[in-house]
Protein backbone atom coordinates (compact mmCIF):
# COMPACT_ATOMS: atom_id res chain seq x y z
CA UNK A 1 0.00 0.00 0.00
CA UNK A 2 2.41 2.66 0.85
CA UNK A 3 4.12 1.69 -2.60
CA UNK A 4 1.40 2.65 -4.64
CA UNK A 5 0.94 6.20 -2.00
CA UNK A 6 4.20 6.63 -3.02
CA UNK A 7 3.24 6.06 -7.13
CA UNK A 8 -0.07 6.67 -7.29
CA UNK A 9 0.12 6.20 -11.39
CA UNK A 10 0.81 2.58 -10.59
CA UNK A 11 -2.45 1.87 -9.11
CA UNK A 12 -4.14 -1.49 -8.27
CA UNK A 13 -6.37 -0.86 -11.58
CA UNK A 14 -3.82 -0.15 -13.68
CA UNK A 15 -1.51 -2.79 -13.09
CA UNK A 16 -4.45 -4.83 -13.62
CA UNK A 17 -4.96 -3.67 -16.82
CA UNK A 18 -1.56 -3.98 -17.82
CA UNK A 19 -1.73 -7.70 -16.82
CA UNK A 20 -4.94 -7.90 -18.96
CA UNK A 21 -3.08 -6.47 -22.19
CA UNK A 22 -0.02 -8.98 -21.86
CA UNK A 23 -2.22 -11.82 -21.38
CA UNK A 24 -4.00 -10.86 -24.07
CA UNK A 25 -1.25 -9.70 -26.63
CA UNK A 26 0.14 -13.50 -25.48
CA UNK A 27 -3.08 -15.20 -26.48
CA UNK A 28 -3.26 -13.93 -29.80
CA UNK A 29 0.39 -14.70 -30.15
CA UNK A 30 0.03 -18.16 -29.63
CA UNK A 31 -3.14 -18.18 -31.20
CA UNK A 32 -1.32 -16.64 -34.17
CA UNK A 33 1.51 -19.07 -34.02
CA UNK A 34 0.85 -21.77 -32.23
CA UNK A 35 0.54 -24.10 -35.84
CA UNK A 36 3.98 -22.66 -37.56
CA UNK A 37 5.66 -23.24 -34.32
CA UNK A 38 4.44 -26.73 -34.22
CA UNK A 39 5.01 -27.61 -37.80
CA UNK A 40 8.66 -26.10 -37.51
CA UNK A 41 9.34 -28.02 -34.11
CA UNK A 42 8.25 -31.40 -35.44
CA UNK A 43 11.48 -32.68 -37.23
CA UNK A 44 12.71 -32.50 -33.23
CA UNK A 45 9.57 -34.44 -32.13
CA UNK A 46 10.15 -37.04 -34.55
CA UNK A 47 13.85 -37.40 -34.25
CA UNK A 48 12.90 -37.76 -30.29
CA UNK A 49 10.80 -40.36 -30.66
CA UNK A 50 12.39 -42.28 -32.93
CA UNK A 51 15.93 -41.85 -30.78
CA UNK A 52 13.14 -43.07 -27.88
CA UNK A 53 11.58 -45.67 -29.80
CA UNK A 54 15.22 -47.31 -31.13
CA UNK A 55 16.26 -47.71 -27.43
CA UNK A 56 13.41 -49.12 -25.93
CA UNK A 57 13.32 -51.28 -28.90
CA UNK A 58 17.13 -52.15 -28.38
CA UNK A 59 17.98 -55.70 -26.85
CA UNK A 60 18.99 -54.86 -23.54
CA UNK A 61 22.75 -56.77 -24.13
CA UNK A 62 23.22 -54.77 -26.86
CA UNK A 63 22.65 -51.28 -25.46
CA UNK A 64 25.04 -52.57 -22.06
CA UNK A 65 27.60 -53.67 -24.45
CA UNK A 66 27.22 -49.88 -26.35
CA UNK A 67 27.58 -48.41 -22.47
CA UNK A 68 30.42 -50.27 -21.35
CA UNK A 69 32.25 -49.20 -25.07
CA UNK A 70 31.55 -45.24 -24.41
CA UNK A 71 32.36 -45.53 -21.31
CA UNK A 72 35.60 -47.11 -21.64
CA UNK A 73 36.50 -45.07 -24.81
CA UNK A 74 35.61 -41.99 -22.84
CA UNK A 75 37.09 -42.83 -19.43
CA UNK A 76 39.77 -45.42 -20.25
CA UNK A 77 39.14 -47.20 -16.58
CA UNK A 78 38.02 -50.61 -16.31
CA UNK A 79 36.39 -49.72 -12.72
CA UNK A 80 34.15 -46.62 -14.43
CA UNK A 81 33.66 -49.19 -17.07
CA UNK A 82 32.16 -52.14 -15.29
CA UNK A 83 30.49 -49.68 -12.47
CA UNK A 84 28.60 -48.61 -15.67
CA UNK A 85 27.45 -51.42 -16.75
CA UNK A 86 26.54 -52.86 -13.65
CA UNK A 87 24.40 -50.12 -12.86
CA UNK A 88 22.38 -50.37 -15.80
CA UNK A 89 21.79 -53.90 -14.76
CA UNK A 90 20.76 -53.13 -11.97
CA UNK A 91 18.48 -50.78 -13.12
CA UNK A 92 16.83 -53.38 -15.24
CA UNK A 93 16.48 -55.86 -12.35
CA UNK A 94 14.91 -53.35 -10.59
CA UNK A 95 12.19 -52.76 -13.42
CA UNK A 96 12.81 -49.45 -14.36
CA UNK A 97 14.71 -50.36 -18.03
CA UNK A 98 12.13 -48.52 -20.10
CA UNK A 99 11.72 -45.16 -17.86
CA UNK A 100 15.60 -45.24 -17.80
CA UNK A 101 15.89 -45.17 -22.09
CA UNK A 102 12.99 -42.60 -22.42
CA UNK A 103 14.99 -40.44 -19.86
CA UNK A 104 18.14 -41.21 -21.67
CA UNK A 105 16.61 -40.54 -24.99
CA UNK A 106 15.77 -36.76 -23.60
CA UNK A 107 18.78 -36.20 -22.15
CA UNK A 108 21.15 -37.00 -25.25
CA UNK A 109 18.76 -34.79 -27.44
CA UNK A 110 18.89 -32.19 -25.32
CA UNK A 111 22.94 -32.34 -24.85
CA UNK A 112 23.21 -32.28 -28.50
CA UNK A 113 21.16 -29.44 -28.82
CA UNK A 114 22.87 -27.52 -26.27
CA UNK A 115 26.36 -28.32 -27.99
CA UNK A 116 24.82 -27.78 -31.38
CA UNK A 117 23.76 -23.68 -29.98
CA UNK A 118 25.89 -23.44 -27.19
CA UNK A 119 29.55 -23.54 -28.70
CA UNK A 120 28.68 -21.37 -31.24
CA UNK A 121 27.32 -18.99 -29.01
CA UNK A 122 30.33 -19.39 -26.91
CA UNK A 123 32.95 -18.75 -29.70
CA UNK A 124 30.75 -15.34 -31.01
CA UNK A 125 31.12 -14.15 -27.13
CA UNK A 126 34.76 -14.55 -27.27
CA UNK A 127 35.06 -13.17 -30.07
CA UNK A 128 33.48 -9.72 -29.18
CA UNK A 129 33.10 -7.97 -25.66
CA UNK A 130 30.08 -6.25 -26.67
CA UNK A 131 28.52 -10.02 -27.71
CA UNK A 132 29.56 -10.87 -24.10
CA UNK A 133 28.02 -7.95 -22.32
CA UNK A 134 24.99 -8.86 -24.29
CA UNK A 135 24.18 -12.55 -24.01
CA UNK A 136 25.53 -12.61 -20.28
CA UNK A 137 22.86 -10.94 -18.71
CA UNK A 138 20.20 -13.24 -20.33
CA UNK A 139 22.50 -16.46 -19.10
CA UNK A 140 21.95 -15.45 -15.57
CA UNK A 141 18.71 -14.95 -16.36
CA UNK A 142 18.35 -18.30 -17.71
CA UNK A 143 20.17 -19.71 -14.78
CA UNK A 144 18.47 -17.71 -11.71
CA UNK A 145 15.04 -17.77 -13.15
CA UNK A 146 12.67 -20.89 -11.05
CA UNK A 147 12.17 -23.17 -14.12
CA UNK A 148 8.27 -23.23 -13.61
CA UNK A 149 8.60 -19.34 -14.50
CA UNK A 150 9.59 -20.22 -18.31
CA UNK A 151 7.38 -23.75 -18.40
CA UNK A 152 4.60 -21.00 -18.75
CA UNK A 153 5.16 -19.48 -21.89
CA UNK A 154 6.55 -22.57 -23.01
CA UNK A 155 3.55 -24.54 -22.43
CA UNK A 156 1.35 -21.62 -23.15
CA UNK A 157 2.61 -22.02 -26.78
CA UNK A 158 3.56 -25.38 -27.68
CA UNK A 159 1.27 -27.74 -25.37
CA UNK A 160 1.64 -30.76 -22.80
CA UNK A 161 4.43 -33.37 -24.76
CA UNK A 162 8.07 -33.77 -25.29
CA UNK A 163 8.86 -31.01 -27.02
CA UNK A 164 8.02 -28.15 -24.51
CA UNK A 165 9.74 -30.63 -22.22
CA UNK A 166 13.05 -30.59 -24.39
CA UNK A 167 12.63 -27.20 -24.45
CA UNK A 168 12.74 -26.68 -20.98
CA UNK A 169 15.43 -28.25 -20.66
CA UNK A 170 17.77 -27.46 -22.87
CA UNK A 171 17.25 -23.55 -21.52
CA UNK A 172 17.91 -24.74 -18.17
CA UNK A 173 21.19 -26.67 -19.11
CA UNK A 174 22.74 -24.27 -21.84
CA UNK A 175 24.17 -21.67 -19.96
CA UNK A 176 27.44 -23.82 -18.41
CA UNK A 177 28.67 -24.24 -22.47
CA UNK A 178 28.29 -21.22 -23.26
CA UNK A 179 30.23 -19.49 -20.62
CA UNK A 180 32.99 -22.30 -20.50
CA UNK A 181 33.76 -22.27 -24.04
CA UNK A 182 33.73 -18.46 -24.42
CA UNK A 183 36.14 -18.78 -20.99
CA UNK A 184 38.26 -21.89 -22.62
CA UNK A 185 38.99 -19.98 -25.58
CA UNK A 186 39.63 -16.32 -24.03
CA UNK A 187 42.31 -18.36 -21.68
CA UNK A 188 44.32 -19.11 -24.82
CA UNK A 189 47.81 -18.01 -24.74
CA UNK A 190 48.86 -15.42 -26.00
CA UNK A 191 51.97 -16.28 -27.03
CA UNK A 192 50.27 -19.00 -28.75
CA UNK A 193 47.93 -16.69 -30.94
CA UNK A 194 51.16 -14.90 -31.87
CA UNK A 195 52.98 -17.44 -32.97
CA UNK A 196 49.72 -18.47 -35.26
CA UNK A 197 49.99 -14.90 -36.42
CA UNK A 198 53.64 -15.09 -37.06
CA UNK A 199 52.81 -18.04 -39.35
CA UNK A 200 50.25 -16.22 -41.28
CA UNK A 201 47.30 -18.14 -39.81
CA UNK A 202 43.93 -16.35 -40.70
CA UNK A 203 41.67 -15.85 -38.32
CA UNK A 204 39.02 -18.75 -39.22
CA UNK A 205 42.88 -20.95 -38.81
CA UNK A 206 43.34 -19.53 -35.73
CA UNK A 207 40.04 -20.64 -34.45
CA UNK A 208 39.46 -23.92 -35.44
CA UNK A 209 43.65 -24.83 -35.52
CA UNK A 210 44.69 -23.33 -32.54
CA UNK A 211 41.99 -21.59 -30.21
CA UNK A 212 39.12 -24.19 -30.25
CA UNK A 213 41.32 -27.43 -29.92
CA UNK A 214 43.22 -25.63 -26.71
CA UNK A 215 40.23 -24.92 -25.19
CA UNK A 216 38.89 -28.22 -25.70
CA UNK A 217 39.32 -29.10 -21.86
CA UNK A 218 37.23 -26.71 -20.31
CA UNK A 219 34.36 -27.06 -23.26
CA UNK A 220 34.04 -30.57 -22.42
CA UNK A 221 33.84 -29.70 -18.75
CA UNK A 222 30.81 -27.22 -19.87
CA UNK A 223 29.44 -30.40 -21.39
CA UNK A 224 29.14 -32.02 -18.46
CA UNK A 225 27.83 -29.34 -16.09
CA UNK A 226 25.45 -29.55 -19.14
CA UNK A 227 24.49 -32.83 -18.75
CA UNK A 228 24.50 -32.37 -14.80
CA UNK A 229 22.30 -29.56 -15.39
CA UNK A 230 19.89 -31.82 -17.45
CA UNK A 231 19.34 -34.39 -15.47
CA UNK A 232 18.31 -32.42 -12.79
CA UNK A 233 15.22 -30.95 -15.00
CA UNK A 234 14.05 -34.46 -15.33
CA UNK A 235 11.67 -34.53 -12.26
CA UNK A 236 10.27 -31.06 -13.64
CA UNK A 237 10.05 -32.19 -17.05
CA UNK A 238 7.69 -35.19 -16.03
CA UNK A 239 5.45 -32.69 -14.85
CA UNK A 240 4.69 -31.22 -18.67
CA UNK A 241 4.33 -34.95 -20.26
CA UNK A 242 7.80 -36.00 -20.99
CA UNK A 243 8.31 -39.58 -20.29
CA UNK A 244 11.02 -41.28 -18.07
CA UNK A 245 12.30 -41.48 -14.32
CA UNK A 246 10.90 -38.20 -13.14
CA UNK A 247 7.33 -39.50 -13.57
CA UNK A 248 7.30 -42.24 -10.96
CA UNK A 249 9.05 -39.83 -8.63
CA UNK A 250 6.26 -37.11 -9.49
CA UNK A 251 3.85 -40.34 -8.17
CA UNK A 252 5.67 -41.23 -6.00
CA UNK A 253 5.91 -37.66 -4.18
CA UNK A 254 2.00 -37.36 -5.02
CA UNK A 255 1.25 -40.36 -3.33
CA UNK A 256 3.93 -41.13 -1.04
CA UNK A 257 5.31 -43.78 -2.62
CA UNK A 258 8.56 -43.97 -0.69
CA UNK A 259 10.28 -47.32 -2.04
CA UNK A 260 9.21 -45.72 -5.77
CA UNK A 261 10.64 -42.56 -5.47
CA UNK A 262 13.87 -43.62 -3.88
CA UNK A 263 14.46 -46.36 -6.61
CA UNK A 264 13.92 -44.19 -9.73
CA UNK A 265 15.80 -41.24 -7.47
CA UNK A 266 18.68 -43.77 -7.47
CA UNK A 267 18.32 -44.75 -11.20
CA UNK A 268 18.99 -40.86 -12.14
CA UNK A 269 21.26 -40.43 -9.47
CA UNK A 270 23.36 -43.68 -10.86
CA UNK A 271 23.02 -41.63 -14.46
CA UNK A 272 24.25 -38.60 -13.07
CA UNK A 273 27.36 -40.08 -11.65
CA UNK A 274 28.28 -42.25 -14.66
CA UNK A 275 28.31 -39.03 -17.25
CA UNK A 276 29.94 -36.96 -14.70
CA UNK A 277 32.49 -39.70 -14.35
CA UNK A 278 33.27 -40.25 -18.19
CA UNK A 279 32.84 -36.68 -19.45
CA UNK A 280 35.47 -35.26 -16.16
CA UNK A 281 37.43 -38.70 -17.25
CA UNK A 282 37.90 -37.67 -20.61
CA UNK A 283 38.28 -34.12 -19.74
CA UNK A 284 41.07 -34.74 -17.53
CA UNK A 285 42.46 -37.20 -20.37
CA UNK A 286 42.06 -34.53 -22.81
CA UNK A 287 44.09 -31.78 -21.19
CA UNK A 288 46.87 -34.14 -20.35
CA UNK A 289 47.18 -34.69 -23.84
CA UNK A 290 47.19 -31.20 -24.90
CA UNK A 291 49.72 -30.57 -22.12
CA UNK A 292 51.75 -33.59 -22.84
CA UNK A 293 52.21 -32.96 -26.20
CA UNK A 294 52.66 -29.13 -26.30
CA UNK A 295 55.71 -30.33 -23.33
CA UNK A 296 57.12 -32.21 -26.67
Amino acid sequence: MEFLTEFPSLGRADLSAMRRWIDGNFREFTRATGEALEAFFNPLLKFLVWFEDLLQATPWPIILLVIGGLAWLGARDWKITIGSVVAFVLIGVFGMWEDTMSTLAIISVATILCIAIGIPIGILMSRSDRMQSIITPILDVMQTIPSFVYLIPVVMLLGIGKVPGLIAVCIYAIPPIVRLTNLGIRLVDADVMEAADAFGASPRQKLFGVQVPLALPNIFAGVNQTIMMALSMVVIASMIGVQGLGVPVLRAISNQYLALGLMNGLAIVALAIIFDRVSQTYGKRLQAYRTGRGND
